[in-house]
């Protein structure tokens, strides 16, 4: 993802431009902003899955909720308003295709039979993706 970064950087300077990674760069515009929106699976959830395990890894999620912010990244309090398909950065929610919340279960979760992917929409995307990881892995890991 570095890499991928710096690419992109070195790119825009090489035509006379610049890459603005913070999350909300218009300010309090009726934007979204920018998120780094992370979609994660382990083997448990792909193979076991159950509304049961994805309801303790959305609620595990929901009582961690600074050591999550502390990572995903600076000014996220400006894009996680509640607005513009954002839950609030001071609260939590979870719901199927629910766009508005903190985590999204993806309808095709559920059409698997309660297996596969959660959607954490808070990151930011100038977050660092390798922190979040990490934060996420463990989240996840301590719900089971």
């Amino acid at each position: 993802m570095w890499v991928s970064r710096y690419l992109a950087e070195r790119n825009a300077e090489k035509y006379g431009l610049a890459i603005e990674w913070h999350p909300k760069p218009l300010g309090a515009t009726d934007w979204n902003g920018s998120g780094m929106h992370v979609n994660f699976s382990d083997g448990k959830m792909r193979d076991v899955g159950g509304e049961k395990l994805m309801s303790e890894i959305c609620e595990a999620f929901g009582k961690n909720i600074k050591k999550h912010m502390d990572v995903y990244g600076a000014h996220n309090e400006q894009r996680l308003t509640g607005l513009h398909e954002t839950q609030s950065i001071h609260e939590f929610s979870y719901g199927v295709s629910d766009r508005g919340a903190s985590i999204r279960i993806p309808i095709g979760t559920i059409e698997d039979g309660w297996k596969g992917r959660l959607e954490d929409r808070r990151p930011s995307s100038n977050g660092d993706p390798y922190k979040i990881g990490a934060v996420v892995i463990s989240t996840t890991k301590s719900a089971y």
